[in-house]
């Protein structure tokens, strides 16, 4: 979790972070955004203080969307990487958001040799001649977070030397605090907006940063493919050398191919692309099906094709992770599509949602039908999977139900390895692909060793409950005993319920009062009590006109609200 530091009005360190966040919204003809969550008036700042300035980008063929992507892409590395990521989160954000999201590009402008020289020295204790037989100070890639250099060790093996931009660290702690700020501004002031779940997103870029910006994790996600794909000659895995990696340096074996998305190159090498699309889907639904860990970010920048058609990955910092339980039920759904199967796909994708209520069954299912009829009529292998996955996923997103964040990175590499293998053989069909992973993980559910060992797993379960089952019983009696148990009742959705019942209250009581009143003054008139105005008591006139008065007053609210 972020660690908050209080109200954006003490926060004067990050003013001028704040005055270029807002000139860049102005800038791009979004000052209505700043105006309305109240910006100025949250810093405590004239407006004044800020540049002002009018919109200098051509806004009328501009979505608002676009304008947003441009806003992040000017803000910098941090709010390029939050766009990226509500770009892969079709719960969180607006389709047409994520469309536009998917454009923001992560390049940005080297950092100069001197400071990469003087982070891998500080970081592995020596001089860079020392470390390295040569070291070539041009960068071969450029990042937000890091930049990559290629190098020649001593023993004359060839290296990619992965340097993390200086200051960076700080960089995305002060912009993460401003990102929140923002986000709950949003949410609070803006109507309509609480559809766009802001602190969602930053929750979750807050997780998700921080592991990028920790290389020891990227090394670590090497070395686990390594070891899965240990005897695949299909896949190639760069080697990691750990003792000249930090978590801020990153030093790995150095691999020469080609692009997967340079056709011409690869035709002239006499590759087979038909074979590339194949091994590359099958990589990725390896790590999917068999291992539970898979490369979330497979563009084609991050493939290489080797020698004899063998596939390398590239940059191994966003990886996902799916449990058994997971993968069980992704099986079930696919299986569910190949066969037309909608009561199969509403049980899965309820149980990857983990909420599930009779109303939500049977609404979800009669609309999966529908989806049925409508998507699945075509052939098997005119089907595009990632596009009918991120289709489920909006229908779910209209049941609000959510599932785990792992499947919105899983959809989208999905929907990237479908693209490659149909940019590089136009007959690629990623359903026949899958079909194997499936079935095996299906029968494999139905295998005596996985029941023997499920059984097992249950027994050894039982076993711990049963055992601590009268410490827990005599604990809870205890404290029964010494009146330390205490019951909490966290009510929702009663707040309108609550306010008719104190209407009704006040109604009922203000009638009592008026009754009283017509029958305190009638009582007055009848008796005569002076002093008499046309020989009507005083008093018993004013009751009765105080209580005409209450009394309309009285309907004229029951009008205005609408009951009778």
């Amino acid at each position: 979790m972020l660690p908050r530091i209080g109200s954006i009005r003490r926060r004067y360190r990050h003013i001028k972070r704040y005055r270029q966040i807002v000139s860049v919204l102005l800038k791009h003809g979004l000052g209505d955004l700043v105006t309305r969550v109240g910006l100025y008036r949250q810093l405590g700042i004239s407006k004044r203080f800020f540049t002002k300035r009018k919109a200098e980008v051509s806004l009328t063929p501009l979505t608002r969307w676009q304008r947003f992507r441009m806003v992040l892409e000017e803000l910098g590395p941090s709010f390029v990487k939050l766009g990226q990521l509500a770009g892969t989160r079709p719960d969180l954000v607006p389709p047409e958001a994520c469309a536009e999201f998917e454009k923001l590009q992560d390049a940005v402008p080297a950092f100069p040799a001197s400071q990469v020289r003087q982070i891998i020295e500080t970081e592995l204790g020596e001089s860079l001649e020392v470390l390295f037989k040569e070291f070539d100070e041009t960068p071969v890639a450029s990042a937000s977070v890091s930049q990559v250099h290629h190098a020649v060790l001593p023993d004359d093996a060839e290296v990619a030397v992965k340097v993390q931009r200086p200051g960076i660290h700080a960089t995305i702690e002060v912009d993460l605090e401003i990102m929140f700020d923002l986000a709950e501004l949003v949410e609070k002031h803006i109507h309509g907006m609480e559809t766009l779940d802001s602190l969602g997103i930053v929750r979750e870029f807050s997780r998700t940063i921080r592991k990028e910006l920790n290389f020891d994790i990227e090394a670590g996600n090497i070395e686990r493919f390594a070891r899965n794909f240990r005897s695949d000659t299909c896949i190639y895995i760069p080697k990691v050398y750990r003792r000249l990696s930090t978590d801020k340096v990153l030093v790995m074996e150095f691999v020469e191919g080609i692009k997967v998305s340079d056709l011409d190159a690869l035709t002239d090498a006499n590759l087979d692309l038909e074979l590339i699309a194949d091994r590359g889907a099958d990589i990725i639904l390896k790590q999917i099906f068999e291992y539970g860990f898979f490369h979330a970010d497979p563009h084609p920048g991050n493939i290489l094709v080797l020698p004899d058609n063998v596939i390398c990955l590239l940059d191994y910092g966003m990886t996902g992770t799916l449990t058994g339980r997971n993968r069980e039920q992704l099986g079930n759904l696919i299986y569910g599509i190949v066969r037309r199967d909608a009561r199969r796909m509403t049980r899965s994708l309820l149980r990857l949602s983990q909420r599930e209520n009779t109303e939500t069954v049977e609404s979800l299912e009669a609309d999966i039908a529908d989806f049925v009829e409508q998507h699945l009529y075509r052939p098997l292998k005119d089907m595009r999977m990632g596009s009918l996955l991120t289709q489920l996923v909006q229908l779910l997103i209209r049941h609000n139900l959510q599932l785990p964040p792992v499947l919105y990175l899983l959809d989208k590499a999905l929907i990237t390895v479908e693209g490659n293998g149909r940019r590089l053989s136009p007959e690629f069909d990623i359903v026949e692909q899958m079909k194997p992973f499936v079935k095996r993980l299906l029968s494999e559910r139905l295998s005596i060793r996985k029941l023997r060992k499920d059984l097992y797993t249950t027994s050894l379960d039982w076993e711990a409950v049963l055992r601590e089952l009268p410490d827990n019983t005599r604990n809870i009696i205890n404290k029964i005993k010494r009146g330390k148990i205490h019951i909490e009742f966290d009510h929702k959705g009663l707040e309108p319920m609550l306010r008719t019942h104190d209407r009704i209250s006040n109604r009922i009581i203000y009638g009592i009062v008026l009754s009283s009143l017509v029958i305190g003054s009638s009582l007055i008139v009848l008796s005569g009590i002076p002093p008499k105005w046309h020989e009507i008591p005083i008093i018993g006139i004013v009751g009765f006109l105080s209580a005409g008065l209450m009394g309309f007053w009285l309907l004229i609210s029951i009008m205005r609200h609408g009951k009778m």
